[in-house]
């Protein structure tokens, strides 16, 4: 499944389970999510936080029906918006959000970038991002790629960083296919795209560009399906 890896068994069959659910009965049409996002004020904390907890809701919504719609049992994660640097799985990272799987909770910290410049779409996307690990940890993913990980060399565990980060951005790219209008993200599908594909690399998040192609193959698939990252070629994981 990963080249150059020996698997075991237990990591094998989990991601195989995982990968069923999202290929299967997760696909289908998606109806579209009205999510009623507030507008935020510049320099305000509190819109942030009450963008992010329409955000959160908004996710919520959409990622319960998917699992209902296949038969699997779904249940929200905790939802902590911050302009501290703590979490409750250590300090939050550079980019302002991540996802701790232990507490199933996604940590959001509000930088000062936000609120010197609330940009809607790079806000939102620090939720449908982490939900989409969320999302990773409900289905065994996380719990495979840990499996994974550790007996992995230094470079085979940058490439499984990589199919972790560019699923959790496909299943975000899933997500706005139902919820990108009423989230009204004062971008362009295509801009926002390319946005994306000029940021900065990141070692574990992997090459703009493919970050960029499976945010926009879930987006333009609209189903989970579409988010088969474990299989791809190296050339679109790297």
């Amino acid at each position: 499944m990963v080249a150059g890896l020996l698997i075991p068994a237990p990591a094998r069959a989990a991601m195989r389970t995982a990968q069923a659910g999202l290929s299967g009965a997760m696909g289908g049409d998606v109806a579209p999510e009205s999510c009623g996002i507030p507008r935020i004020r510049l320099g305000s904390v509190a819109s942030l936080k009450s963008f992010h907890r329409a955000m959160a809701a908004c996710a919520d919504r959409f990622w319960a029906a998917r699992f209902a719609a296949a038969g699997l049992a779904y249940s929200p994660p905790e939802v902590t918006v911050t302009t501290g640097t703590d979490s409750v799985c250590g300090k939050i990272n550079g980019n302002g959000a991540h996802y701790c799987p232990d507490q199933h909770t996604i940590v959001i910290r509000i930088m000062r970038q936000d609120l010197r410049d609330p940009f809607r779409m790079n806000i939102a996307h620090s939720v449908a991002h982490e939900w989409g690990h969320h999302v990773q940890q409900l289905i065994g993913v996380l719990d495979a790629q840990s499996a994974l990980f550790l007996p992995a060399s230094d470079s085979a565990r940058t490439l499984l960083s990589h199919r972790l980060e560019m699923q959790a951005e496909c299943f975000a790219g899933v997500f706005y296919s139902a919820a990108l209008e009423s989230i009204d993200p004062g971008i362009g599908w295509q801009e926002w795209i390319d946005a994306v594909r000029g940021a900065d690399e990141s070692k574990i998040h992997g090459k703009p560009r493919n970050l960029a192609y499976w945010q926009d193959r879930g987006y333009r698939g609209g189903a989970t399906g579409f988010c088969n990252t474990w299989t791809a070629g190296k050339s679109r994981i790297a």
